[in-house]
């Protein structure tokens, strides 16, 4: 990628030898410690049976799933529905429009990740018929299943933003990470462009849940921190607009991050919730809850967009129909086991879940192989034997060269792996994990080995 960063003196420091064995020996266990352990599966006998399991989604929930039963029962008929033939390795995002990563490092093939016997639907699920054990695809298709896995994702509401174009992401200053890789690099244009010069740039957080809700803020740190290596950090303005009255769900960390962003100088306005964005005019404008709006001009804008389940699940039985997650019609899922609630044949894994917590890679790696062992306990006859406690590990990026290893559960608790790392203490051994290990342990867990 051209117009790299130059590498921050901190990084610039370390010699060869000790780089090989901090990312040998000091990273290894904080990849453990995200969730993304580099452990081998462990053996057991397949489970004879002929049942017809449907995975709905090939994303990394998906494909793991896919994976583990494959391995895991033998005879049964596993179909996988999507029409995605481009894997992403959505949690290197953040990597590429900050300048780490060049886009490349985000793409590989699906078919690689497909476990052999494993059925291939290119479709995406249109419809779902809960009621009568099957699902529709967009051609038309209707198949029929015994168990149903939805790992579908989630839909990005670019609409709900009044003239937004994810087309335009990378010019006049607009920017979001989310969208894809394409729209991650144009992002990082978009923000080398700014810092060469300065400016006043907004950063947003919708009300809804997200996907990587530490997006955000790692774009944030990452901006400022980008802003000093440029010299143009006095010439800057940076604030952020979040639509909740917090810009993290847990507390501890919500806290510390405010005082981080006090002492660089980032003011956070509250219940300021992004409507609309002029993109020719360099103009946002912000609402709040009483309906207020207030424009601001900008030289640099980061759109995170609202999210909800895809309209195949929101518009289906599957749905949670009453509660805080109705109204994005998230897979009305128990907490603990994944089990839907009114479904008994059907279980969720990922981002879809309308739960309080998980739509992170950390927390499909956890929750993946629970979800398989209920099912295999569903075929066998018997009740769900695994709880879900929520864990969700977001490596949250605080300048180049530092990172906080953030983990928790349903319940708001900081849960580290290692009680040795301070989750409060940024740290080079979390950036390393980061920006060196996840992906592989992430290719290992869509392969079903850990």
């Amino acid at each position: 990628m051209k117009d790299q960063p130059k590498r921050s003196p901190e990084l610039a420091e370390i010699d060869p030898e000790r780089r090989r064995l901090l990312l040998g020996a000091s990273a290894l266990p904080l990849a453990a410690g995200a969730g993304l352990s580099l452990a081998p599966a462990r053996v057991k006998a397949a489970l004879k049976t002929s049942a017809r399991i449907v995975i709905a989604g090939s994303g990394l929930a998906g494909v793991a799933a896919a994976n583990r039963l494959a391995r895991e029962l033998d005879g049964a008929s596993i179909t996988i529905v999507d029409r995605k033939e481009i894997h992403n390795y959505q949690p290197g995002y953040t990597l590429v429009a900050t300048g780490v990563w060049p886009v490349e490092k985000v793409s590989d093939r699906n078919v690689d990740l497909i476990p052999p016997g494993v059925e291939w639907v290119r479709e995406m699920v249109a419809e779902f018929d809960a009621e009568k054990n099957a699902v529709i695809t967009e051609g038309g298709r209707r198949i029929e299943y015994d168990f149903l896995i939805v790992a579908t994702g989630l839909h990005m509401d670019f609409g709900l933003i009044e003239g937004m174009d994810v087309a335009a992401i990378g010019r006049n200053g607009l920017a979001s990470v989310y969208p894809s890789p394409q729209a991650a690099q144009a992002t990082w244009q978009a923000m080398d462009a700014f810092r060469q010069k300065g400016g006043k740039a907004l950063m947003t957080l919708p009300s809804t849940p997200l996907k990587c809700a530490g997006a955000p803020l790692k774009m944030t740190f990452m901006l400022v921190d980008r802003l000093k290596q440029a010299g143009t950090r006095d010439a800057s303005q940076v604030s952020f607009h979040s639509a909740l009255d917090n810009i993290f769900s847990v507390p501890r960390i919500n806290q510390e991050v405010l005082e981080r962003w006090k002492k660089l100088d980032v003011p956070v306005h509250f219940l300021s919730k992004l409507v609309a964005v002029d993109i020719g005019a360099r103009r946002a404008t912000f609402a709040s809850p009483e309906g207020e709006r207030t424009q601001h001009d900008y030289d640099f804008i980061h759109v995170v967009p609202p999210m909800r389940a895809p309209d195949s699940v929101k518009n289906s039985p599957l749905s949670w129909k009453e509660g805080p997650f109705a109204a994005g019609g998230w897979l009305e899922v128990d907490k603990e086991t994944l089990r839907h609630r009114r479904f008994p044949n059907v279980f969720g894994i990922g981002d879809i879940n309308g739960t309080g917590k998980g739509k992170t890679a950390a927390t499909v790696k956890k929750s993946t192989p629970l979800v398989v062992q209920n099912l295999i306990d569903v075929i066998a006859g018997r009740e769900p034997s695994q709880r879900f406690d929520g864990y969700t590990s977001c490596p949250l990026l605080v300048r180049e060269g530092a990172a906080l290893l953030i983990e928790f559960d349903y319940e708001n608790r900081l849960v580290p792996s290692l009680p040795a790392i301070d989750p409060l203490q940024d740290s080079y051994f979390a950036w390393v994990m980061k920006i060196r290990l996840l992906k592989p342990a992430y290719m290992a867990v869509a392969k079903g080995r850990v």
